[in-house]
């Protein structure tokens, strides 16, 4: 498929779609084609930035704009914060990823917690194992696509963290939550090791996992909780 074809990407957001449950939007745009203008104020961070990353800004609040459209929700800005979490209108969540060739967002207005995580679907970078997994996740993915399966759980560590942000406000590393695999449903769960804002350790967040477009897709639905300074 060409650089930017629909059918590339109407193949792309078909897939993803499939990794949500409730009312969840998809949209998917490609970074490297020429992106609409973000909106006044969204990219005040970037003021230094290279046009590529400008661009992959640009891609990810085009496609964020085009799932709240899915939903029948006027445009509206995106702003970040100093972290770089994107601010979603009132009434609305939703979660951005991006990899260089392929960007998406998922938006939802019910009272769910969302997070997507899209990465090349390669094996993990040699000598980040440790890093990203603990020892007891090492253990569950021993064998030969051991390197390959770490970076499956980098990705649903990745959503699950997007999803419980809102609710959180709080940053933590790859230790702070375990993940189990089950590679026949393509699901996963994300257990807190540690506390994190309203949730307590031992709480789970549920995701589900797909390839497409050469790419490894994560998703996390969940119930929401009360968001923090809400």
């Amino acid at each position: 498929m060409q650089l930017g074809s629909p059918d590339r990407l109407d193949q792309a957001q078909a897939v993803i779609s499939t990794l949500f449950d409730g009312p969840v939007s998809i949209a998917v745009t490609d970074p490297r084609v020429r992106q609409p203008e973000p909106m006044a104020g969204e990219d005040a961070h970037l003021t230094r930035a290279f046009p590529a990353r400008r661009n992959e800004f640009a891609a990810g609040r085009a496609a964020a704009r085009a799932a709240m459209a899915g939903l029948g929700l006027d445009a509206r800005s995106i702003p970040a914060t100093e972290d770089r979490a994107p601010v979603w209108p009132a009434g609305i969540q939703g979660s951005i990823s991006h990899s260089d060739t392929l960007c998406a967002a998922a938006v939802t207005d019910a009272p769910l917690l969302i997070g997507l995580d899209i990465e090349p679907n390669t094996d993990l970078t040699p000598g980040l194992l440790s890093t990203i997994c603990s020892y007891a996740e090492i253990a569950r993915i021993a064998g030969p696509e051991q390197a390959r399966l770490a970076k499956l759980i980098f990705s649903a560590k990745e959503a699950a963290y997007k999803a419980q942000y809102p609710a959180s406000r709080m940053l933590f590393g790859f230790d702070h939550m375990d993940v189990t695999l089950d590679l026949t449903a393509q699901r996963f769960t994300a257990t807190f090791v540690r506390p994190a804002g309203p949730f307590a350790a031992g709480d789970r967040l549920p995701g589900r996992f797909d390839a497409v477009d050469g790419h490894l897709v994560t998703a996390v639905t969940t119930r929401q909780v009360a968001l923090k300074g809400a």
